[in-house]
């Protein structure tokens, strides 16, 4: 079926255009106007490219550590596409070999049935640093072996992202992912200035949650923070929740990190689209409070951040304009992905993945609508 959307105003990825229709069939975008026979329909609010989370751990009351299971990929996804996100990394915290081999597999049956918003995996850990393990287990922080090297060299992944602590990884390792069309992510490490910087020589690529559970900026000291700041190249993950970044400091590193290379991320937790109120996860009673996750340690344990609210946050906290964060929730996540380069991601030819936002105020926008390869879902 051809179909054609008339939206009130559509961002492209670039700029805002008002009464611009898109054609689209069998999931890509085939025009920039009405074609005949097409059904069309005509939205009020705005048309924006579907937002794109490279962290994701849950979502829909399902985390991924948990049911590593087709039915846990469609429902985060459903969960999800509620507030925007079209494309999504279900990421696997530090585990076993067991959970990790079983979360490849699934990932590889979703790309195999192209489960709709599904872009690939992120392993996030074990392969950290002690110090910065956050919430993850430390039975299961461990050295790379040849055997999880396999997993992660697999070509039926789709796109894979491995964050590492670059003490705990050797340079000639992350040449070897990189070789193998991993992106790797530096984080949950104490890695010094110098120490990151080699490994962003070797390839590494980004950093993952930007100042949380990574070695900090001082005054004598650089460290992983500094290192992230000053590298034009990479990209860094940022979850602005107000819990996990400070609005002034997350708004004193975008000015200073390279344009389009800050994106928006939510590391949400299984409460996202759900009624959850607390969870378990390995040793941690994590609670939900005020929009916050917190295990009985008193540590942030994930978030409860979506991305609609991360784009609303990005206007008041960074005092960006809302084409700058839907770029940081779209375009720049899809650049560091590879699916985009120097094109408007609604374009010719494109995935038709978009999100219509409404006003719910004069600040905030909410999700009305959320179409997976021209199907709507929401």
């Amino acid at each position: 079926m051809i179909t054609t959307v008339i939206a009130e105003q559509i961002f492209n990825g670039r700029e805002i255009l008002k009464d611009q229709p898109i054609t689209f069939q069998d999931g890509k975008v085939i025009a920039f106007d009405s074609v005949n026979n097409a059904k069309e329909f005509k939205i009020s609010g705005l048309l924006t490219p579907g937002f794109i989370d490279v962290q994701v751990n849950g979502g829909g009351g399902y985390l991924f550590n948990q049911q590593t299971h087709l039915t846990t990929l469609e429902a985060m996804v459903h969960a999800h596409s509620r507030y925007g996100t079209t494309g999504l990394l279900p990421t696997l915290i530090t585990s076993d070999f067991t959970t990790l081999n079983n979360a490849a597999n699934t990932i590889a049956e979703a790309i195999n049935k192209q489960l709709p918003g599904i872009l690939g995996v992120h392993f996030e850990g074990p392969h950290i640093s002690e110090p910065k393990k956050g919430i993850h287990n430390s039975q299961h922080i461990r050295a790379l072996s040849e055997q999880e090297m396999a997993v992660y060299c697999r070509n039926d992944l789709g796109i894979k992202v491995v964050t590492i602590a670059p003490e705990c990884v050797t340079t000639e390792q992350v040449k070897s992912l990189i070789a193998h069309n991993v992106k790797v992510c530096l984080g949950h490490s104490n890695a010094s200035f110098e120490l990151t910087q080699a490994a962003l020589v070797a390839g590494a690529v980004g950093f993952t949650h930007l100042f949380n559970a990574m070695s900090p900026l001082t005054s004598r000291e650089p460290n992983m923070v500094g290192a992230a700041l000053l590298d034009e190249a990479s990209w860094c993950g940022l979850i602005l929740d107000g819990h996990h970044v400070h609005p002034a400091t997350a708004k004193l590193a975008t000015k200073i990190k390279a344009k389009g290379k800050m994106m928006l991320v939510t590391d949400a937790m299984s409460t996202i689209g759900s009624s959850q109120q607390a969870l378990a996860f390995d040793d941690h009673k994590i609670q939900l409070s005020s929009n916050k996750l917190t295990s009985q340690t008193g540590q942030l344990a994930g978030s409860a951040l979506d991305m609609i609210t991360a784009v609303n946050n990005a206007q008041t906290m960074l005092d960006i304009s809302l084409e700058e964060s839907l770029r940081m929730a779209s375009l720049y996540p899809s650049s560091f992905l590879g699916m985009h380069k120097n094109t408007p991601l609604l374009s010719l030819g494109a995935k038709a993945d978009f999100t219509v936002l409404e006003k719910s105020n004069q600040t905030s926008l909410h999700v009305s609508q959320t179409w997976i390869d021209g199907k709507q879902i929401f």
